[in-house]
C-alpha cells in the first residue's frame, strides 16, 4: 500500500488532486487508516489514475470521466464523444497554426521596418477590365476573416464558369469594399478576367462586371497572401514618403498561382491620389 504522498509521486500528480478525486468519488483510496485517517492506495489504482488523466487531457470533464470509467457511457456514445473531441482538437490546431502564421507575418513586417526600396512601387494607370466574380462578406479585413471567405469563393467560381462554357482570358482579380451594413464588415469579390457580356452568367450566382480604370500605386508581392503584410507596409510607407494617399482598398491581381502558395506572384494595386 502507498501513502497519498507516495502514490501522488508515482502517478505524477499532486496529493491535493488526489484528495479532490476522493471527495468527488472519482478515485477513492483502497482503504483509510481508521486511527490516523491517512489514505492508502494500491498499485493497481495507478491504472485508473492514468485513465482519468488521459481522458482529462482529451478535454472531458471530471463528471464525464467518471461516467466513462464506471461504464455508464456505452461504446457508441463514447465513440461519438471521442470523434467530437477529435474534431475540436483539429479545429484548435488549425486555429493555432493560422495564428502562428499571422504572428510570423507581423514579425517579418517589424523586421522590414526602415527598409523601403525605391524601385518596388510604381505609379501607373490601370486600364478598365471585365471580370466574372462571386461575392461574399467577411467580418473584417483581417486575414483570419478574409481567407475563409475568398478561398471558397474561388473554389466555386471556376467550376461554375466551366459549366457555363466561359473561359478566363486573364488573371484572377480580388477586390474589396466596405459592406453596406458597416461595423467593419467587408464585401469580398473573387473574380477572374473574362471576355463576356456584362451581367449574370447563365443561371449561376456569377456576374460579369466592368471595373473602371484608375490610377494605382503598384507593388509585386511574392509568396503566400498570408505573408502579404510586409509588402503592404512597404507600399504604405512609400505612399507617405512620396505624397500620395489611398482612395480605396487594394486590388489583388494573381499573376502566378502554382500549387505551392509560397511561389505565388501577386500584384497589389492601390488606388491613389496626390495628397
Amino acid at each position: 500500500m502507498f501513502t497519498i504522498g507516495d502514490f501522488a509521486r508515482y502517478g505524477r500528480v499532486s496529493p491535493r488532486m488526489l484528495r479532490h478525486y476522493d471527495a468527488i468519488g472519482l478515485l477513492t483510496p483502497d482503504r483509510t487508516d481508521p486511527a490516523t485517517g491517512y489514505r492508502l492506495y494500491g498499485a493497481a489504482q495507478l491504472a485508473r489514475l492514468n485513465r482519468i488523466l488521459a481522458l482529462k487531457d482529451l478535454g472531458f470533464t471530471l463528471q464525464q470521466v467518471g461516467a466513462v470509467l464506471d461504464e455508464r457511457v456505452g461504446p457508441e456514445e463514447l465513440r461519438g464523444m471521442l470523434r467530437l473531441r477529435r474534431a475540436e482538437l483539429a479545429e484548435a490546431v488549425a486555429a493555432a497554426s493560422a495564428r502562428l502564421t499571422r504572428v510570423e507575418a507581423r514579425l517579418r513586417s517589424i523586421e522590414s521596418e526602415g527598409r523601403m526600396p525605391a524601385d518596388d512601387v510604381v505609379i501607373r494607370a490601370v486600364p478598365a477590365v471585365r471580370v466574372a466574380e462571386l461575392t461574399g462578406t467577411a467580418a473584417s479585413f483581417q486575414p483570419q476573416d478574409i481567407g475563409p471567405v475568398i478561398g471558397p469563393l474561388y473554389d466555386r467560381l471556376f467550376p461554375l464558369l466551366e459549366g457555363a462554357g466561359l473561359r478566363p482570358t486573364g488573371p484572377g482579380i480580388a477586390r474589396y469594399e466596405d459592406a453596406p451594413e458597416g461595423g467593419g464588415a467587408i464585401v469580398v469579390h473573387a473574380g477572374v478576367t473574362v471576355s463576356a457580356p456584362v451581367g449574370a452568367v447563365g443561371d449561376t450566382e456569377v456576374r460579369v462586371v466592368e471595373l473602371p480604370p484608375f490610377e494605382a500605386a503598384t507593388i509585386v508581392h511574392r509568396g503566400a497572401m498570408d505573408d502579404v503584410l510586409s509588402t503592404t507596409h512597404t507600399l504604405a510607407r512609400w505612399l507617405d514618403a512620396n505624397g500620395y494617399r489611398s482612395t480605396g482598398y487594394t486590388r489583388e491581381v494573381n499573376l502566378e498561382c502554382p500549387p505551392d502558395l509560397g511561389s505565388w506572384v501577386t500584384e497589389l494595386q492601390e488606388p491613389v491620389a496626390k495628397a
